[in-house]
This record gives C-alpha cells, sequence and structure tokens, in this order.
C-alpha cells in the first residue's frame, strides 16, 4: 500500500491510526506484510513503530548517503538524527524471520553516486537485514543536481550486490 503523506512519522498519532485501521480485521483487513513506512529517519518514531507494531510493519528508510557530511546536506534531517542514531535504531528494529528493511537511495552524479559511495553504504549496512532500492535521479532543468550515469548505476549496483545485498535499480 503506497499513501504519500509527507513524512508519515512527524505526525506518528495520525500514521499509527492509520495503520491500525488499514491492518484490522474489522478496518480494511490488509496483511501487515502489505504495508511499509517510508521515512527520512526519525529515530525515536523508529523506535515507537518497532515497539507498538512489534516489527510487523515493513519500514523503507530514504537514506541517499552513506556518510553523515554527505547526509546532511542532502537530507538536513541527519543534523538532527545522525547516521551514528539511525543505524542503531535499524539494527534494533524488531523485523520478523524473512523481512528486510528497505534502503531507498537516490544516485545524484557527483554528490553520492561513486564507487566509494557504495563501498561506504555496504559497510555502513553491514549486520542489517536490508534490500537497496537505488533510485536514478530524474534530470530537473532548475536545479545543478543531476542524474548519475547509466554505467555508474550499474557500477554502484555491482558494488552492492557483491556485498551480499539484493539490489534493486
Amino acid at each position: 500500500v503506497f499513501m504519500g503523506m509527507g513524512e508519515p512519522l512527524h505526525n506518528y498519532e495520525a500514521t499509527a491510526r492509520a495503520l491500525k485501521l488499514l491492518t484490522h480485521p474489522d478496518g480494511i483487513g490488509l496483511s501487515t506484510r502489505k504495508v511499509t513506512v517510508s521515512t527520512s529517519g526519525l529515530v525515536p518514531e523508529i523506535r515507537r513503530l518497532g515497539e507498538e507494531f512489534e516489527g510487523n510493519i515493513g519500514l523503507a528508510i530514504s537514506l541517499h548517503a552513506a556518510d553523515d557530511e554527505a547526509r546532511s546536506r542532502l537530507m538536513p534531517i541527519n543534523k538532527k538524527y545522525p547516521l551514528t542514531e539511525l543505524i542503531p535504531a535499524l539494527r534494533d528494529y524488531p523485523l520478523p524471520k524473512r523481512r528486510r528493511i528497505t534502503i531507498e537511495y537516490t544516485l545524484i552524479r557527483g554528490k553520492n553516486d561513486s564507487i566509494e559511495d557504495a563501498r561506504k553504504l555496504t559497510k555502513l549496512l553491514r549486520g542489517i537485514p536490508v534490500k537497496v532500492n537505488l533510485i536514478p535521479m530524474s534530470p530537473i532543468e532548475a536545479s545543478s543536481l543531476g542524474p548519475a550515469e547509466g554505467q555508474g548505476v550499474m557500477a554502484f549496483q555491482r558494488v552492492i550486490v557483491e556485498a551480499g545485498y539484493s539490489c534493486f535499480i
């Protein structure tokens, strides 16, 4: 189920209520396996979601960089919840067996798309059950940021896969 609602964990109470309505047998009755919350990384709310729903709600993290300096430039939320807090929260998320956290990673030319960035990402995620979704940035006319090169995307994916992760473009 996809519901575009901005950062869902900014309004945790409403999100939790919606999740309960979506998954309750007297509500819509969706399987929790079909529901994923995507967040930019609000650590206390990630921990609360894991506790209250016992890890049965899927979790997707908009990561987009594997070090604090790069991530803070791309995602200001990282200044409040740096990787040193986010990664332990992901490690602690109580996933059922054979479930994985989805890592969303938009590849931006010259900002986070190098082979070194891919290696940092594999090191950062070590020991966490994850799958990685690589999202080549779409060109935006009014922005100086641009999409990663096609061969670069494939090379980035290869590093992730060779480290033992599922990785999709």
